[in-house]
């Protein structure tokens, strides 16, 4: 049947079945089947691991009511370790070899571009919850895709909106050398040029850096006053820490387009005051976010991260759009899913038709000492609206 021993415990675990797992070719075919190519190993493992845990949380809670619409929830996953041929190739195993249409958690954005251009002729959905690369819902947009998360060009542009008000005029930009990092970059340094500021310097870092010295000395050299970071995963924990040691923070304001605590954390009081944006943050004020950290903290006895968050409203998302197709079958849901809205736990959040795209918020946030952890948490500091940094349709840019 085309399952390995290893993807079937994988899968059983992450339904929370593992006792009772049966064989999938004996389950109901009314199960909600979803297939998760993730970092389980390698750089984007920290990531990976919240994807997995929120993905099994989430089955856990809604399979204790009766699952969707009385349909169980199942996930399955794979390591595809950020590797884009790698992911082509679990994915296709998944939906080919077991059938499941429904796909989510790829992590990278190089990952993503290189599965969308195969999900017409596998008849499957993709709900992206992390690739934050414009082009995903631009240039590259296919109708089997919806992004539920953040586009990297949406953060670039809160940044800059906070930015315009700051009498700081000179800015240096890092980022990762891939498809979001010099997205990111690229649109970055275009949006504080409009503002009259100057960009005094830039570098793109490979995949898997370690050493970041010799970033840091050029940065130092280029005397900004703002240093923009659009990294993540374990690349950016170890430049956060390096920053850290050579005490960039005391020389220029550090503000990073991803503000996640595994990241951050690490970095324990040292990590106070860094600016950021907060795709998702623990302590937004919204009911449907009070409901899923209390559930997370009750299971994991902790908050909930960033790719917690995100996973957490993908996965909302899908499930709406299965009550209300009232279906499992990947065309009848991906026709609900066009311009669904939902309570979400950032608030409101859309799926504007035109592109696909979630319309919602962007939080600036600094981080801060807190009774709710023994380390700093972001503490959102300014709110944007979908409608003051969403690009427009299929636009990457600004």
């Amino acid at each position: 049947m085309g399952i390995d021993r290893r993807g079937f415990l994988v899968g059983a675990a992450g339904a929370g079945l593992a006792a009772t797992f049966q064989p999938t070719w004996a389950q109901s075919t009314e199960a909600v089947r979803i297939g998760v190519p993730t970092g389980i190993t390698g750089n984007w493992s920290a990531l990976g691991s919240q994807v997995q845990r929120t993905c099994r949380l989430f089955a856990k809670t809604m399979n204790a009511k009766g699952g969707i619409d009385g349909r169980q929830v199942e996930f399955f996953f794979e390591d595809t370790q950020g590797d884009p041929a790698a992911c082509v190739r679990k994915t296709s195993e998944l939906i080919e070899g077991r059938g499941i249409k429904f796909i989510t958690g790829v992590i990278s954005s190089g990952e993503s571009l290189a599965i969308m251009p195969r999900l017409a002729d596998w008849n499957a959905l993709y709900l992206a919850g992390i690739s934050g690369v414009g082009s995903l819902t631009a240039q590259h947009f296919v109708p089997n895709t919806f992004r539920t998360c953040t586009s990297g060009p949406m953060r670039a542009r809160a940044i800059s909106l906070w930015f315009a008000k700051s009498p700081k005029t000179k800015f240096f930009t890092i980022a990762q050398d891939y498809a979001w990092g010099k997205n990111s970059l690229s649109t970055f340094e275009q949006l504080i040029g409009g503002l009259g500021k100057q960009t005094v310097g830039n570098v793109l870092t490979p995949l898997g850096t370690k050493d970041y010295s010799s970033y840091i000395a050029r940065i130092r050299q280029a005397k900004p006053e703002v240093l923009y970071v659009a990294m993540s995963g374990d690349d950016a924990t170890a430049f956060l820490k390096q920053a850290g040691q050579y005490r960039l923070g005391e020389q220029m304001q550090i503000v990073t387009e991803v503000l996640d605590l595994l990241n951050t954390r690490p970095l324990g009081d040292a990590a106070i005051g860094l600016y950021g944006v907060s795709q998702y943050n623990y302590a937004y004020d919204a009911p449907a976010n009070k409901e899923f950290v209390r559930i997370f903290r009750a299971e994991y006895s902790e908050i909930p991260d960033t790719w917690d968050g995100e996973a957490w409203q993908g996965l909302s998302l899908l499930a709406e759009g299965v009550r209300r197709s009232k279906s499992v079958d990947a065309m009848a849901v991906r026709k609900a899913l066009v311009d669904l809205e939902i309570e979400s736990v950032k608030g409101k959040v859309k799926l504007r038709a035109c592109d696909q795209q979630g319309e919602q918020s962007v939080f600036i946030a600094r981080l801060e000492k807190s009774a709710d952890a023994s380390y700093p948490v972001p503490k959102i500091i300014e709110t944007f609206g979908a409608e003051a940094v969403m690009p427009a349709c299929r636009k990457d840019s600004f």
